[in-house]
């Protein structure tokens, strides 16, 4: 059987996803995986409003900030994670996952004055800290890390995160176990 090296076999992409977020994956994805979902980014029923939309994204960006290579707004996560909450998360789990994205609003608004969306990104690293952390007031437990994996997902499923962060060295290809790190500061995928 021969095989087209030139792109990326979608069942390995989501392996190596796995393994970038320690194995386990929260149950939603893990059954989207097994179930064979078509990445997407387009919710078939969007439910979130523009305030959760730009608070969603402003949370994305900063677990995955544009630097050298673009973000997680560029990748389109925030779409993905409504995508996601809205047709693979039972009602239960989107409630928590929500009940998170809440919470961190209300403490920036609280502590701040303004929304999450409109604070520094020192200030929105202080509450995600919090949030990861699960000493966020009134957040769901394990809210942050479902919010973390989902902008995870997203992010290396989407083009940006398939070929621009990362750099893809098609197998069969030359070994050097000595490559220099330093001359893609990037995660090579196979």
């Amino acid at each position: 059987m021969a095989h087209d090296h030139s792109r990326i076999d979608r069942r390995s992409l989501l392996t190596g996803i796995l393994a970038m977020v320690g194995g386990v994956a929260v149950a939603p994805i893990a059954r989207a995986m097994q179930a064979g979902m078509d990445p997407g980014y387009t919710p078939a029923n969007p439910y979130m409003t523009a305030d959760q939309r730009a608070l969603t994204a402003a949370v994305s960006e900063r677990i995955i900030p544009t630097t050298d290579t673009p973000g997680a707004i560029a990748a389109g996560v925030p779409a993905f994670i409504e995508m996601m909450l809205s047709e693979w998360y039972w009602s239960g789990e989107r409630d928590m996952v929500m009940g998170g994205l809440a919470a961190i609003d209300a403490a920036a608004r609280k502590t701040h004055g303004k929304p999450f969306a409109a604070i520094t990104p020192e200030q929105q690293d202080a509450i995600l800290t919090s949030a990861m952390n699960q000493t966020l007031p009134d957040a769901p437990a394990d809210s942050f890390e479902h919010l973390r994996q989902l902008v995870i997902f997203g992010y290396y499923s989407s083009e940006i995160g398939c070929t621009v962060e990362r750099i893809y060295l098609p197998v069969p290809g030359r070994y050097d176990g000595a490559y220099p790190y330093a001359e893609v500061n990037r995660v090579f995928s196979s």
